[in-house]
Order: structure tokens, then C-alpha cells, then sequence
């Protein structure tokens, strides 16, 4: 799987940054510049179940090439988090559900060096977001 730019140009900037300190400064921008929810959108559907922190995820589907394409808004009330969200973002937003269903972004976090320095409870959180990626991109194709 070829990584999609914006996740691409995120693992190229932590690649500059060797200080744990930086990479989790550059993790609090990324959160920072994704776009507000309303708080309609902030719903007890929409929110993430297994995550600490609120985390809200919405997806929405539309078709390309008579395939199921997943494109993925999301927010979260804790700074750390909402960077790992922008991450994922970056990894699974407009792509098919077949590669979304397939790819898993624990492993690219291990990759980045991001899942080093992660608590146990925001790794569980960050297990919890990609599988319900997935499992909405699993559903998307059934």
C-alpha cells in the first residue's frame, strides 16, 4: 500500500524531528489545525467507544468507479489525542474502503516512532479509533 500524501508529508516531517518533545509538539499542531465539529456532530454515535478522552468520528461515503470510497471527519477534547486523530485522518480520509478495511495504522505509528511513547490508555484509545475506521470501512464493502 502506497501511503496517501497527507500521511505521507506528516511521516516526512517527524522524520526531521528526533526529540520525543518536538514529535509531540508537531502531534499538537496537527490536532490544532483540524477542522471544529459542531457540536451537534458530537454525538454518543459518533463518539468512539474504548477511548478515554471523547473522540467523535464521522464518515461519509461516496462511490468511485463503482467502489466504496470512506472520507472521515473527527475531534477530540484532549490535545495529545486529537493530534493521533489528524494522524489517522491523514492515513484512511478519501481512500477506498478496501484499502481502509486493509490497512492497518498501528503498524505505520510503530513505523513513525509514534506508538513508542504512547500510555497504555491512549494506546488502547488508538486501537479503539482504527478499529472503528475499519469496521466502517468493513461495513461500507458487506
Amino acid at each position: 500500500m502506497t501511503e496517501p500524501q497527507p500521511f505521507q508529508n506528516i511521516a516526512d516531517n517527524l522524520s526531521f524531528l528526533d526529540d520525543w518533545e518536538d514529535r509531540l509538539n508537531y502531534l499538537i499542531e496537527l490536532g490544532q489545525s483540524l477542522p471544529p465539529m459542531a457540536d451537534s456532530d458530537k454525538t454518543d454515535e459518533t463518539r468512539v467507544k474504548g477511548c478515554v478522552s471523547n473522540v467523535w468520528l464521522i464518515s461519509e461515503q461516496h462511490s468511485s468507479n463503482g467502489s466504496p470510497v470512506l472520507s472521515f471527519r473527527g475531534q477530540s477534547d484532549a490535545i495529545i489525542t486529537k493530534g493521533l486523530v489528524a494522524v489517522l485522518l491523514a492515513l484512511y480520509s478519501n481512500r477506498p474502503a478496501l484499502e481502509i478495511a486493509e490497512t492497518d495504522a498501528i503498524e505505520w505509528f510503530k513505523k513513525l516512532g509514534l506508538s513508542d511513547h504512547l500510555g497504555m490508555q491512549r494506546s488502547n484509545g488508538l486501537v479503539a479509533m482504527v478499529n472503528r475506521i475499519r469496521s466502517e470501512a468493513r461495513s461500507a464493502l458487506a
